[in-house]
């Protein structure tokens, strides 16, 4: 069967439309006037995206997520980055293990590293803190930069850095001026996917959050037990809605295919 066939182009459409159906439920409930999770079918209404604004442990959570999720990216940028030029430009005793060490937590239920989380930080006093938290975050997101950055490497031409270096360029200059730049779709692309990663993780982020520290999606899986109201779709379209527009600039920029891809 001819990939651009009618029927494939039919098939397509059909899986399409099967993934975004469940995102357009949520975001037509969230104009619902009632009070219950219903489509909106006489009248809609702004009223639970309102309502959210005025909910100051939405806006908090939310200010929390971002906060989490750009730090837990940031330097899990820096740790994949640095480590993978270490695997891929090196060989030494303990190569592999450091390499499954970092990939780890892709194989382990963030339910487990819930539970060992919570114990770790009971045990040294450090639960209910911030910086924990995002220490958490790290752990869970890294491996994602880690795969893209070697994926990047893997595909770098090492004889331009050799060229670099035999007319005079330092190790700081090669790397800053011509490894970087290289295999920037890979760290931009494993910075994108580990923030997003981190600002929807649900399962790990319950069991180390306190009070103070509570993030988006905890917050609407708290709110979710204890109501049944339409504010949750609202919460949710506007995530939607962030998310495409976020989408949108970053290829009207960069070009998405550039960023996620590394195509030119």
């Amino acid at each position: 069967m001819q990939s651009n066939g009618p029927v494939a182009v039919v098939f397509h459409t059909l899986v399409v439309v099967f993934m975004l159906a469940p995102l357009g439920v949520i975001c037509l409930v969230a104009f619902t006037p009632a009070n219950t999770l219903t489509l909106p079918t006489t009248q809609v209404s702004l009223r639970w995206f309102a309502a959210v604004f005025d909910h100051p442990d939405f806006v908090a959570s939310f200010v929390n997520s971002l906060w989490v999720a750009a730090i837990a990216a940031t330097i899990a940028v820096a740790l994949a980055v640095s480590t993978g030029l270490a695997l891929d430009r090196y060989q030494f005793r303990g190569r592999a293990a450091l390499n499954a060490l970092f990939l780890s937590p892709l194989m382990i239920p963030h339910l487990v590293l819930g539970v060992a989380l919570l114990r770790l930080f009971a045990l040294i006093g450090a639960t209910g803190s911030f910086v924990w938290l995002t220490l958490g975050h790290i752990v869970v997101v890294t491996p994602y930069v880690l795969r893209l950055v070697l994926s990047a490497l893997s595909g770098l031409d090492r004889s331009i850095e050799q060229a670099a270096v035999t007319l005079g360029a330092s190790r700081w200059t090669v790397f800053r001026r011509i490894t970087v730049p290289m295999i920037l779709p890979g760290i931009t692309g494993g910075w994108l996917l580990a923030f997003i990663n981190s600002f929807d993780e649900l399962t790990m982020s319950i069991f180390v959050t306190s009070p103070a520290t509570v993030t988006l999606p905890v917050r609407m899986y708290m709110y979710a037990t204890e109501s049944i109201d339409p504010m949750m779709a609202a919460v949710s379209a506007l995530m939607i809605a962030l998310t495409a527009a976020t989408m949108l600039l970053l290829d009207r920029i960069f070009g998405l295919d550039k960023i996620l891809v590394g195509e030119g």
